[in-house]
C-alpha cells in the first residue's frame, strides 16, 4: 500500500529533461509517437548504434503534451545499461512512485512477482515503462516486465535489433543539414564561421557520420581553435569516410575528441579518470574533488577541478551539472553538483587507460562479476601493480574473494560495489601510497563494511569517503587514522552508532580539518567526542532532517572556518557556545525550517563574512543586539521577510550586502 511516509529518495526512475540545443528529432518524434500510440503496439524497440541520439529522443517524447496527456504521473524510466539488477530496479519502481513492497523482495523473482500489483494500482492512467540502453545478451530482462495489464506499454531502447520485437522504429543519422547545424553550434561557429574554409567544416562534419554524440564530441574539441589547427586536424583524420557499423568502429573515431594541447593535458586525465565509476553513474563533483586533489595536485576547495568539468562538459565528454550557487557557495561548495557520461565515453575511456601494459598502466580500472577475477590478477598475483588509481567495480553475485595483489603506488582507490555485506580487499593493508578513499555502494540497502581495521597503519591516507554504508559497522572496528584531513559520509545509515561510539577526536584523528554528512537522513545528534577535534576547519551536515540538536560544546572548534547547517529541518536552535568560533567566516543555516532565532551572542563571531540564513521561515524574532558586532560581515543570504530584520543594522555594518535569494525548487537530491 502507498507510504507517504517512505524517507526515500523518488526520483530514481523519472526521466530527465531532453538537451536545450536539439536539431534533427521533430520526425523522428512524431513518426515514434504515432507507432507507440497505436492500440496494437505494447511493446516497442527503438533501435540504433550508440552515440545516435536514442536516449535524448526519448526524453523528447516524454515532454511532449499528447504523451503526458495520455500517461501522465505514469512514465517510468528506468536506465538499464550492461549490467541490469532486476532486484534494484523494482525496488526504485516501488519507491519512485511511492509504494513499498508487501513483504521484502529477497530475489528476483519476488521482484517479478510483486511489481504486477503495484502496476496495477496506479492508475487511472495508462502506464510507459521505459527501458533505457539494454544491452545484447540482456534483452531477457524485456519479458520478465512483460504483464497482462490494460494500457501497458513498454518502449526500449538498444544497440540492437532484437528480432524478437513485432515492432521496431529504427532512428536513422542526421542528415547533412542537420549535422553541419548541430556540429557548427557544437563549435560556437555561428558568428565565426567565416575564418574556417567551408571546405574544411564539410569534410569534418562528413567523417562524423551524422551521429550526434561524435558530432558534438569532435565540435567541442574544435572550439576556439584557429583555422590552421582545424587544417591540421582534418588532415590527421583523413582516412577516407567514416562508418560506424559497430561500437568497435565508433571507439576510434572518438579518440579524435581527445587531442588535448599539451598545456591541457591534464583534462584528459580527468577524463580518463572518470571511467572509475559505473556507467551512467551520477558521479559526485566531490569524489572528483578529492581524487584530483591528491592525483594532480588541484586545490583542495575543487575550484580547479570543476574548472576542468566544465572544460569536459564543454567538449561533450562529459555533463557537469550544478545547483544554483549563492554567493556563499560559489566558490566553495560543491557537495550538490555531480557529472554524468554517456556509457559509451566511458568505454571510450577504459578503451583508453587500456592500451599500455599491466605494469605501466597510471590507472587499472576492474568490473569483477562473481568469482570471475580477472585472468592477469590469478597469474600475476605476485607482479606489483604500479597504476596510482585502482577502481574495482563489483556486482551483486560478487563473493568477495580477493587476491592478495601489491599495489605499492596506488595513491587512489575506488570501491564500487552492489552487496548487503563488503569485505575490503586485503592489499590495502600495504597500500602505503594511498591518500583517497572511495567506498560506493551502489545497491539498493545499506552495506556492512568489514576490514575496516585495515587503514590504520597508512601513513599517507587523508581523504576518506562512504556511500550508503552501515556506520554501526564501522564502530566495531574504529581505529585511529593519524592522517586523515577530510571524512565525507553520504546516504549512510548511522541510527544509534554515534551513541555507542566513543570518538576520542584529539587522538584518533588528529589532522582532521574538514567533516561532511550528507543525506544520513536518521542521524539524530553528532557525537560529543567530534568537539575534541580541534584542528577541525570545516564541518558541513546537509539534508539531515531528524537531526535535532548540536552539541553543546561545538565552541570547542576554534579553528572552525566553515559551518553548513543546511536543510537540518528539525534543528530548532544553535548553542550559544557557537560565540567562541572566532575564525568562522562562513555560517550557512540555509532551509533549517526549525530555527527561529539567531544565538544572543552572534555578533562574537569577529571574522564572520557570510551568513546565509534562506529557508529559515519560523525566523521572524529580532536579531540580537550583538549582530550590529559583526563588523566583518559582508554578506547576508535571505529571503525578503528576512531581509527586513537586516535593515535597520546596515547603517552601522557598512560592508553588509543583503543578498534576496531566489525561489528555486531544487529537486537534485531526488536523483542521487
Amino acid at each position: 500500500q502507498e507510504d507517504s511516509n517512505w524517507d526515500r529518495p523518488r526520483a530514481f526512475c523519472a526521466v530527465r529533461r531532453p538537451p536545450i540545443f536539439t536539431v534533427g528529432f521533430d520526425m523522428p518524434m512524431k513518426e515514434l509517437k504515432t507507432l507507440l500510440l497505436k492500440d496494437e503496439v505494447h511493446q516497442l524497440l527503438l533501435t540504433a548504434p550508440a552515440g545516435s541520439g536514442k536516449t535524448t529522443l526519448v526524453q523528447m517524447l516524454c515532454q511532449d503534451e499528447k504523451i503526458k496527456g495520455m500517461f501522465g504521473n505514469n512514465i517510468l524510466f528506468v536506465n538499464v545499461s550492461k549490467t541490469p539488477n532486476v532486484k534494484v530496479i523494482v525496488q526504485n519502481l516501488f519507491s519512485y512512485k511511492g509504494y513499498q513492497p508487501k513483504y521484502q523482495i529477497q530475489s528476483e523473482e519476488d521482484a517479478i512477482c510483486q511489481l504486477p500489483q503495484m502496476l496495477s494500482h496506479i492508475g487511472p492512467n495508462p502506464i510507459l515503462l521505459i527501458l533505457d540502453d539494454v544491452w545484447l545478451g540482456s534483452e531477457f530482462l524485456f519479458e520478465k516486465f512483460k504483464f497482462n495489464i490494460p494500457n501497458y506499454k513498454i518502449l526500449v531502447t538498444s544497440r540492437t535489433a532484437f528480432p524478437r520485437f513485432k515492432h521496431t522504429y529504427n532512428l536513422k543519422q542526421l542528415n547533412d543539414v542537420d549535422a553541419m547545424t548541430l556540429f557548427c553550434h557544437s563549435a560556437f561557429l555561428q558568428d565565426e564561421i567565416s575564418y574556417i574554409p567551408e571546405e574544411d567544416i564539410k569534410k569534418i562534419v562528413r567523417g562524423c557520420g551524422g551521429f550526434p554524440l561524435v558530432l558534438k564530441m569532435i565540435g567541442g574539441s574544435l572550439c576556439g581553435q584557429h583555422a590552421v589547427v582545424w587544417h591540421s586536424r582534418l588532415l590527421k583524420w583523413s582516412d577516407g569516410h567514416f562508418f560506424f557499423n559497430s561500437d568497435t568502429d565508433l571507439l576510434p573515431h572518438l579518440q579524435k575528441s581527445l587531442e588535448f594541447p599539451d598545456d591541457k593535458i591534464i583534462i584528459k586525465e580527468c577524463f580518463l579518470d572518470l571511467g572509475s565509476f559505473y556507467a551512467e553513474q551520477r558521479i559526485s563533483a566531490a569524489n572528483l574533488i578529492d581524487m584530483w586533489a591528491e592525483l594532480y595536485e588541484l586545490d583542495e576547495d575543487g575550484i580547479h577541478a570543476i574548472a576542468n568539468l566544465q572544460e569536459l562538459t564543454i567538449r561533450n565528454l562529459a555533463n557537469l551539472e550544478m545547483t544554483r550557487k549563492d554567493a556563499s557557495e560559489v566558490k566553495s561548495y560543491y557537495n550538490e553538483d555531480f557529472v554524468t557520461q554517456h556509457n559509451i565515453l566511458r568505454e571510450l575511456a577504459l578503451h583508453q587507460s587500456s592500451q599500455e601494459p599491466m605494469g605501466l598502466r597510471k590507472r587499472l580500472i576492474m568490473n569483477i562479476s562473481g568469482t570471475n577475477l580477472p585472468k592477469w590478477w590469478m597469474e600475476q598475483k605476485q607482479q606489483p601493480i604500479n597504476a596510482r588509481l585502482i577502481s574495482i567495480s563489483t556486482d551483486e553475485s560478487f563473493l568477495g574473494s580477493w587476491c592478495n595483489i601489491q599495489a605499492p603506488k596506488v595513491e587512489v582507490l575506488v570501491l564500487n560495489f552492489q552487496t548487503k555485506n563488503y569485505t575490503l580487499p586485503e592489499f590495502v593493508e600495504k597500500a602505503n601510497e594511498l591518500k583517497v578513499l572511495i567506498v560506493s555502494n551502489c545497491g539498493f540497502f545499506h552495506a556492512e563494511i568489514k576490514n575496516f581495521q585495515l587503514l590504520w597503519s597508512l601513513p599517507n591516507l587523508k581523504r576518506i569517503r562512504l556511500e550508503k554504508i552501515s556506520i554501526s559497522s564501522l564502530c566495531k572496528t574504529l581505529v585511529p587514522l593519524k592522517s586523515l584531513r577530510k571524512i565525507s559520509l553520504f546516504m549512510c545509515n548511522i541510527g544509534i552508532a554515534f551513541e555507542n561510539c566513543t570518538i576520542q577526536g584529539s587522538y584518533a584523528l588528529p589532522n582532521l580539518k574538514e567533516i561532511n554528512i550528507d543525506y544520513c537522513i536518521d542521524l539524530v545528534e553528532l557525537p560529543v567526542g567530534l568537539c575534541d577535534i580541534v584542528h577541525l576547519k570545516k564541518l558541513c551536515i546537509t539534508n539531515c532532517h531528524k537531526l535535532f540538536i548540536l552539541p553543546k560544546g561545538i565552541g570547542m572548534l576554534v579553528n572552525l572556518e566553515v559551518l553548513r547547517i543546511r536543510s537540518c529541518t528539525d534543528l530548532s536552535e544553535l548553542p550559544e557556545s557557537i560565540r567562541s568560533l572566532h575564525k568562522l567566516s562562513i555560517l550557512d543555516i540555509s532551509n533549517c525550517l526549525s530555527i527561529s532565532k539567531l544565538p544572543i551572542y552572534i555578533g562574537e563571531l569577529c571574522n564572520l563574512k557570510v551568513l546565509n540564513m534562506k529557508g529559515c521561515l519560523r525566523l521572524c524574532n529580532p536579531l540580537p543586539e550583538s549582530t550590529i558586532d559583526l563588523k566583518q560581515l559582508m554578506i547576508v543570504v535571505c529571503d525578503e521577510e528576512r531581509a527586513k530584520l537586516w535593515e535597520p543594522i546596515k547603517d552601522v555594518l557598512t560592508k553588509l550586502k543583503i543578498e534576496v535569494a531566489k525561489k528555486d525548487i531544487n529537486l537534485n537530491w531526488l536523483l542521487k
